[in-house]
Formats: structure tokens, sequence, C-alpha cells
């Protein structure tokens, strides 16, 4: 089975490649697709919002804390690229290089 591409590691580090969807009806990982992984997040995509809710998200859902989170790409976008810095554990289905 080839690796996803929507993850990858970097050292310790793991990139995740989402597609959110703002305003959804909870905070949520919702299905691996081939080149993303869909998630929803509540809060609505206005002033930073969403992007904050899904910091605090990935944060609690990787046992790490908000500031090991980091918005690499899609800021203004549903597209996004996220560093997840020495992630202690892991909601989704991730395999460790």
């Amino acid at each position: 089975m080839a690796t996803p591409t929507w993850y990858r590691w970097l050292g310790d580090d793991l990139e995740i490649r989402l597609r959110v969807q703002p305003r959804g009806p909870r905070d949520e990982f919702v299905e691996a697709q081939p080149d993303h992984y869909r998630v929803r997040i509540k809060a609505p995509p206005v002033d930073g919002k969403a992007n904050a809710a899904l910091r605090r998200f990935l944060a609690d859902a990787f046992g790490v804390s908000t500031s090991q989170v980091e918005l690499i790409a899609g800021e203004a976008s549903r597209h996004k690229r996220i560093l997840i810095r020495s992630p202690r554990r892991f909601p989704v289905t991730v395999q460790r290089p």
C-alpha cells in the first residue's frame, strides 16, 4: 500500500494537508482523501476565527500546545498545510517512517 500524500514526517514533526470546512456541526476529522484530510470546524471563517479554532482542535487532538501547531500555507483558503511539532498522540491513521 502506498503512503498517503496528505501527510509527511519532517524528522519528529508532522506536516499535514487539510481541507477545512468552516461552520461545521462540530470540530471533527471527517475522512482521508488521497492528497488531503477533510476536517470540519464549527467556527466561521471570519477574522481568523476558523484558523484559531483549527489550531486549538489540532493541538488537543495531537496532544501538543497551540504554539506547536503552525499554519504553513492556506491562511485564506480551505486547503491548508499545517506543521505539528513533535506530536504526542495520533487521532488519525499516520504511519511513522
